[in-house]
């Protein structure tokens, strides 16, 4: 394993690791620790499944970057999915912002999040899925590049 694949996948890691951590504390903030674990067990597989998808991103992106300096458009990419992911796990939950949306004025948002909670979820593994096939071909593309500049050197 070279140095650059090794940032990639610690980069990769650290990017799951604080999705985990953004939901983990949101959700204690808004309901406690103990409602956060019960909604964890109740959701593990939607939840490690958003940030190993969200973590898979960033390790690609990461690699890419090391291939191709300056691979900006694939920023835009991560960026959009990185956020819908943790749209997607802090929805699970998000029902039980209704003690503050009278403060917030939020009350048709938490009535959305709430009724279609499953279903947003299943949208940030959509966009996390065509996020990581969208930077994969990318490595792929400039993969094979790298390969014809050493050929000819």
């Amino acid at each position: 394993m070279n140095v650059n694949t090794a940032k990639a996948l610690v980069a990769g890691a650290g990017a799951s690791l604080v999705l985990l951590a953004l939901y983990f504390g949101s959700l204690t903030l808004l309901s406690g620790w103990s409602f956060t674990l019960e909604q964890f067990f109740t959701y593990p597989y939607f939840i490690l499944a958003l940030a190993a998808g969200f973590g898979i991103q960033v390790a690609l992106f990461v690699h890419l970057k090391a291939l191709v300096q300056g691979a900006r458009k694939q920023g835009v990419v991560l960026a959009t999915s990185g956020a819908t992911s943790t749209a997607a796990m802090v929805s699970c939950c998000t029902h039980y912002l209704a003690n503050l949306a009278p403060i917030i004025g939020a009350a048709g948002l938490v009535t959305f999040a709430m009724q279609y909670q499953v279903e947003l979820v299943w949208v940030g593994l959509a966009f996390n899925a065509a996020g990581i096939a969208y930077i994969a071909s990318k490595v792929i593309q400039a993969t094979k590049e790298h390969a014809k500049c050493l050929a000819v050197s």
